[in-house]
């Protein structure tokens, strides 16, 4: 099967080519997926830089979310009758590893089906980011309707996940509200369009005073790290939640303590990949139950930047690595 593979060190985008390997193992408990579309993502390229690694048995090759037609299930014989899925269903997934790939095996657990409205790529922009966005707001943020959410990267697939989500889920029960940051007036006009209450342009304005003014966060939503977490934290209500998904700049942190304390705050954060298969099916089952019904009442929409030919893999991470992106990115394998 075809594969997007790594030579050299990846540090260039140039160094990802169209390579041939066997098709992966499918064992018990998975399907084999002949993918449609693959999801482009920061981590991809943090991995093709060799500074975010796969976990212990899962696939080098990049990809962390798909979207397909099931071309074969293998269940052990104690799985049941009712799986709820079939040769030939569409359907769209988190992996971890392999997305870069015409054939993918996943945990039958993980998939989720397309939502009604949608298509095959649009689809594949949703579950690495959406999974992200509802563990970390909704879980470890624990954002409740009238409070604030404030997100760094509002024009990043993260960042535009958490606009519309945080607005979505309470839209019935007072609503949340969102304040979102950006570089750039495109970039800005690009948050705002998607729901965000306020929107700042951090090129032009230091968002600490932006969000005091507006009453401050009680969840902070952060991508960058670096000087931002003192930022984050002097933005921050009493007993609010900075929430760490990611870091743009230095993962390595000054902390007062004293702060944190005075504030009663929590300090928290996660990745997904790392996380066990069970836990993972968890929150797949959660999206599907209390996310799914947005985005099929159009509360939740996917938002594609732009969508390349498979063997156009280096092209689309170079075109991410210049970071004017606003949405997905999705790998078109069908053209």
């Amino acid at each position: 099967m075809k594969v997007i593979s790594i030579r050299g060190g990846g540090q260039s985008a140039a160094d990802l080519y169209l390579d041939d390997k066997p098709r992966p193992e499918v064992a018990p408990g998975h399907v084999l997926i002949r993918t449609s579309f693959a999801g482009v993502n920061r981590p991809d390229i943090l991995q093709r830089r060799g500074v975010y690694p796969p976990p212990p048995g899962a696939s080098e090759v990049l990809g962390l979310e798909i979207s397909g037609v099931i071309e074969s299930i293998n269940l052990p014989a104690d799985y049941g009758d009712d799986i709820g899925w079939k040769i030939g269903d569409p359907a769209c997934a988190l992996v971890n590893g392999g997305g870069y790939a015409e054939f993918v095996a996943v945990d039958i657990r993980h998939l989720l089906p397309i939502p009604k409205g949608l298509d095959l790529a649009q689809a594949a922009s949703l579950p690495e980011n959406i999974l992200t966005v509802y563990a970390n707001l909704m879980e470890h943020g624990a954002l409740q309707a009238g409070e604030t959410v404030l997100v760094h990267g509002g024009n990043s697939g993260i960042g535009a996940m958490t606009i519309q989500m945080a607005k979505a889920m309470f839209k019935d029960i007072g609503g949340a509200k969102v304040i979102a940051t950006a570089r750039g007036a495109d970039k800005c006009a690009f948050a705002k369009s998607l729901g965000a209450d306020l929107v700042i342009d951090t090129d032009t304005e230091d968002f600490v005073a932006a969000v005091k003014a507006f009453g401050g966060a009680d969840v902070v939503l952060d991508i960058v790290a670096g000087d931002f977490f003192g930022k984050n934290l002097a933005c921050l209500n009493m007993r609010g939640r900075i929430v760490q998904v990611g870091f743009g700049k230095d993962a390595t942190v000054e902390i007062d303590l004293r702060r944190i304390m005075a504030k009663q705050a929590i300090v928290t954060g996660s990745m997904l990949r790392p996380r066990s298969a069970d836990e993972k099916a968890r929150i797949t089952a959660k999206v599907h139950e209390r996310v799914w019904p947005l985005i099929e009442q159009g509360l939740i929409r996917p938002i594609l930047a732009e969508r390349f030919a498979f063997a156009d893999a280096a092209v689309a991470h170079a075109w991410m690595d210049k970071g004017d992106h606003k949405g997905k990115v999705v790998l078109d394998l069908q053209a």
